[in-house]
């Protein structure tokens, strides 16, 4: 996808600015220090979200409470949709449509088809789309893929990765599967990706999902507990389980390879188990330092100077063919391929 030249001033507008954890004014921390994204614009429904812009702002932003305003302003040449996940889809189609470049916060959207009718909108206008999945620049997962790199591990045949605890949702939209898409489309689509990047060159073979709904908490309609199997053409195996109704705890991350493994519990630091010259052997592994805000600065090298883009809208596509699918499978009871390679 080849985007359309921009100066280096490339003027940005916030589509969604309030809500859970601020992330409006996230996004904006996120982008500085790539030093040619600068916000000149936010968009929201709720008056009192774009108030909370002017004051954030200093006044100094235009704001909107309609996204076909904004776009007819010609105001901006990036927009960043952050709004409830059953929106991505129809706002970044819009955005692409009026000809600009599109980042959206994760998940990429519900369905692996509006993944693809998003991506296709984007080549046809000629702009980027790309996916707010700063977190594989997270210190521990940096830690891992380097451990995984430098061939501690050999051949990966085998990955859990888990997020768990006892909690009942809280009632924010993140809670509502109409709105959310399930438990699976928050911190799972991190995981998700994460997974997928662990293993990048391949194929989905199959998936077989596994999920749990008015287990214990009720009212919500979100599930208590979900489950992916997914299996790859290099036969290797991923177990990720997201769950709210976990007494016991487990290891966030279990990778096992033909040289060695990782168990990480989310310290600080993760073990290596190896052997060395038929001796078995530990190593305790501290996470890196986190570099989130290279996300954006790739965006901007990608838009100014042409370097490639790191998170492809084709690799957020995978991700979301693999959630949809496992509750596919969960509902049909039985292993499902997902439509993508």
């Amino acid at each position: 996808m080849s985007p359309k030249a921009k100066p280096n001033n490339i003027r940005v507008g916030l589509v969604g600015y309030g809500g859970g954890f601020k992330m409006g004014w996230h996004h904006t921390e996120q982008m500085n220090p790539a030093g040619v994204l600068n916000v000149v614009a936010v968009c929201d429904v709720d008056p009192k979200c774009l108030c909370e812009a002017r004051e954030d702002f200093g006044g100094e932003i235009l704001t909107y409470s309609r996204l076909d305003k904004l776009l007819a302003a010609d105001v901006v040449d990036m927009c960043v949709v952050i709004t409830p996940h059953n929106t991505h889809a129809k706002l970044a189609i819009q955005c692409s449509r009026a000809g600009k470049h599109v980042v959206v916060e994760k998940p990429m959207c519900i369905t692996y088809n509006e993944a693809t009718k998003m991506i296709q909108a984007a080549r046809e206008n000629e702009v980027m789309l790309s996916i707010f999945h700063n977190r594989r620049w997270d210190g521990d997962y940096l830690a891992i893929k380097q451990a995984i790199a430098d061939g501690l591990l050999g051949q990966i045949f085998h990955i859990e990765a888990y997020m768990g605890g006892w909690s009942k949702p809280r009632k924010r939209w993140r809670a509502d599967k109409k709105i959310s898409g399930g438990a699976f489309y928050d911190w799972g689509a991190h995981y998700m990706d994460w997974v997928l990047g662990l293993v990048p060159d391949a194929k989905l073979e199959s998936v077989t999902g596994f999920f749990h709904q008015d287990v214990v908490w009720k009212n919500v309609t979100n599930e208590d507990q979900v489950q992916a199997l997914v299996r790859f053409d290099d036969g290797c195996v991923a177990d990720i389980q997201m769950s709210d109704v976990a007494l016991a705890a487990r290891p966030r991350w279990r990778i096992l390879g033909t040289k060695g493994a990782i168990e990480d519990w989310n310290g600080g630091s993760f073990t290596v188990y190896t052997r060395v010259k038929g001796y078995p052997a530990e190593m305790d592994v501290k996470y890196q330092e986190g570099q989130r805000p290279q996300y954006y600065q790739n965006i901007a090298a990608h838009l100014t100077r042409g370097a490639e883009l790191i998170v492809k809208p084709e690799q957020a596509a995978r991700a979301i063919a693999v959630i949809e699918y496992a509750e596919r499978s969960a509902k049909q009871g039985r292993t499902l391929k997902p439509p993508c390679p």
